[in-house]
C-alpha cells in the first residue's frame, strides 16, 4: 500500500472516530473533543492533499536553480491556516459556554440541559 494512501485512511479513521464520539457521547466535554479531533483530522487531510504535488516550500528558488513542479500548493496551507485559527477560537468559545453550564449541572449530560414540556 502507497504511504499516501496509508495516511489517508488513517485521516479518515481519524474523521469517522471524531464523528462516531460526536453522536455516541452524551457529555458535552466530550463531544467538543470528538469535534476537535474531527477537525484535527479534516486539517491533516488538507495538507495531505496540499502536499501530493511536492513536499517543497513555494519559495523563491536559489540563484542558478529552475523552478522545479515538485512545490506544495500554498493555497490549501492559506485555507488550513485560517481554518486552524476559526477552530481554535470555536473551540474556546464552546470551552467557556460549557464551564458556564457546569455551574447548573456538573454531570454535563446533554439530556439535562433540554427543555421538558410540563405545563
Amino acid at each position: 500500500m502507497a504511504p499516501i494512501r496509508l495516511l489517508e485512511l488513517l485521516i479518515l479513521l481519524a474523521a469517522l472516530a471524531g464523528f462516531a464520539g460526536l453522536l455516541l457521547r452524551r457529555n458535552l466535554f466530550l463531544k467538543v473533543l470528538a469535534m476537535d479531533v474531527m477537525g484535527s483530522a479534516v486539517v491533516a487531510l488538507f495538507v495531505l492533499l496540499a502536499a501530493r504535488s511536492g513536499l517543497r516550500s513555494p519559495i523563491l528558488p536559489r540563484s542558478g536553480e529552475l523552478l522545479a513542479r515538485d512545490y506544495a500548493d500554498p493555497i490549501p496551507q492559506a485555507v488550513i491556516l485560517t481554518a486552524i485559527v476559526i477552530g481554535l477560537s470555536i473551540q474556546a468559545l464552546l470551552l467557556v459556554v460549557i464551564t458556564q453550564m457546569a455551574r447548573m449541572d456538573p454531570s454535563l449530560d446533554a439530556a439535562s440541559f433540554e427543555p421538558t414540556d410540563q405545563p
